[in-house]
């Protein structure tokens, strides 16, 4: 069966596949990483995007009618738990596990920043887009600031 490469472009990354008969490759130029599914792996990969986005549009559906339950639902670690065991799933390598689990405890703390400048800006009458982008950069300060404080700490 002849190969078929396709390419989509998706804001400043290409993502492109090579789709032959059992093969999928799966390109992020963005941050030069390269991914080789067989049949399996990809199907794997999708379910992940799938039920991630499932969990996403339940938490939008569910703050329509119940906006504590969904505020619950979303703080809950269920991005950290899956990405958690689908990697000792597909590795069975506890280092990867521990390392990661041990990554996402100390990347929580500078994105909490987040969740107090928004409600703080919304408040204060600014606009819910601007709001989203300047708490978003307030984060993104806080992650540099962090980073920081950790490279002296050690």
């Amino acid at each position: 069966m002849a190969q078929r490469t396709y390419y989509f472009f998706i804001t400043t990354s290409c993502i492109g596949y090579k789709n032959s008969k059992r093969w999928l490759i799966l390109k992020l130029n963005l941050f030069d990483l390269f991914w080789t599914y067989d049949y399996e792996q990809a199907m794997q990969f999708f379910i992940k995007i799938v039920i991630s986005a499932l969990i996403i549009a339940s938490v939008s559906e569910i703050a329509k009618r119940f906006t504590l339950l969904a505020a619950v639902i979303a703080a809950l670690p269920l991005t950290s738990m899956m990405g958690l065991i689908w990697l000792y799933y597909e590795t069975k390598d506890m280092e990867k596990v521990i390392g990661l689990s041990s990554g996402i405890l100390w990347a929580v703390i500078p994105s909490l920043v987040f969740y107090i400048a928004l409600p703080f800006l919304l408040k204060s009458g600014m606009k819910f887009s601007l709001a989203m982008i300047l708490s978003t950069l307030v984060m993104l300060v806080g992650y540099g600031i962090f980073g920081l404080i950790i490279n002296k700490v050690g």
